[in-house]
């Protein structure tokens, strides 16, 4: 593709380079040659955008400018997105029902879906149209999933579970199992709590390899519009996500979670049940959440608090021992 088709594509501004030049594919900055594209979000990696081999590279407006030819976008990362489509061969898969799959007479499937080997689709389970099924996927009875589903090798969507369009199920991803509830009895055994409210996974969701989303005994866990959420993710029982929101691996959400919209939670978060996250929040590594947060709050640490807050907190630690010689010695003084 010509430099000029590549700006076009992908609304850039070309600036340096010949409109001219063959762009043959995507790399990154440190790897990429002649011929190839890259992209430079941050002006801390200027002297890497300075250095580079490649032929283009993708910068904000505002970013410096550099002896190689730029496409200047006012989102870098999403243009470098966009880039990596023109440049990918996607993987088609043709209609049709691998003849391993086991199918109940009763399920409905729309036009042009894949089924492929091994995969059970369960009594009065509806799929839209365009479905993808890979290998040993699992529906359960009574499921209902829009258009455009699609489900990697050993991915599980559980009985009367709700999925809209255009949902993404990454491998093992785990839609509906039993949330996680027990009585304990006058013997002292712990008496299993049945969990028969489905989950609900609303358009444009994607659950990657290995997440579980359970199910409620008395209310839908339901996930919002564009939520994506990552690898080995928890979400507990009744738990609610806002839209477009981010989970990031590991992070662990107990029962009756509330998660407002355009929420990031990043690796190894973990929520206090019956907690509110408010919209737009931020909670950083390895934080726990044991109250509600605030609309817009930056948070970090265990108990959270305001981020800045907590980076006074990290400036102290490595002066504790000093702090306390110092309240002890004058502790013996007095």
């Amino acid at each position: 593709m010509k430099l000029a088709q590549l700006a076009s594509a992908l609304h850039a501004r070309l600036e340096n380079g010949s409109p001219d030049t063959q762009i043959t594919g995507v790399a990154g900055i440190k790897d990429a040659g002649p011929g190839q594209l890259t992209f430079v979000a941050n002006p801390k990696y200027a002297g890497a955008a300075r250095t580079t081999k490649a032929s283009v590279v993708i910068v904000a407006e505002e970013f410096p400018a550099i002896s190689t030819a730029v496409l200047r976008s006012k989102n870098p990362y999403l243009a470098f997105a966009h880039a990596l489509e023109l440049f990918s061969e996607p993987q088609r898969y043709e209609p049709g029902v691998h003849p391993t799959a086991v199918v109940d007479s009763s399920a409905r499937i729309g036009e042009g879906a894949h089924i492929g080997p091994y995969v059970v689709i369960g009594p009065r389970a509806e799929i839209g149209r365009n479905a993808v099924l890979l290998a040993h996927v699992v529906i359960y009875r009574d499921v209902k999933i829009g258009d455009n589903f699609f489900a990697h090798a050993h991915a599980v969507v559980r009985e009367g579970c709700q999925l809209g369009n255009r949902v993404l199920l990454q491998n093992g991803a785990i839609i509906g199992a039993d949330g996680f509830g027990f009585a304990k009895d006058d013997s002292g055994h712990w008496y299993k709590i049945v969990q028969p409210e489905p989950v609900v996974l609303e358009d444009d969701v994607e659950i990657q390899a290995n997440s579980c989303i359970d199910r409620a005994s008395v209310e839908k866990t339901r996930i919002g519009r564009g939520t994506k959420i990552d690898n080995l993710v928890q979400v507990g029982h009744g738990a609610r996500i806002g839209e477009h929101s981010l989970l990031a691996s590991q992070v662990g959400l107990a029962g009756s979670t509330e998660i407002g919209n355009n929420v990031i939670l990043t690796g190894q978060v973990g929520v206090v049940g019956h907690c509110k996250v408010g919209d737009g929040a931020i909670v950083t590594p390895q934080s726990g959440v044991a109250g509600d947060i605030d609309a817009g709050a930056i948070v970090s640490g265990a108990p959270a608090v305001d981020h800045r807050l907590w980076l006074k907190y990290s400036a102290l630690l490595s002066k504790l021992p000093e702090i306390a010689r110092a309240v002890r010695a004058k502790a013996s003084k007095e």
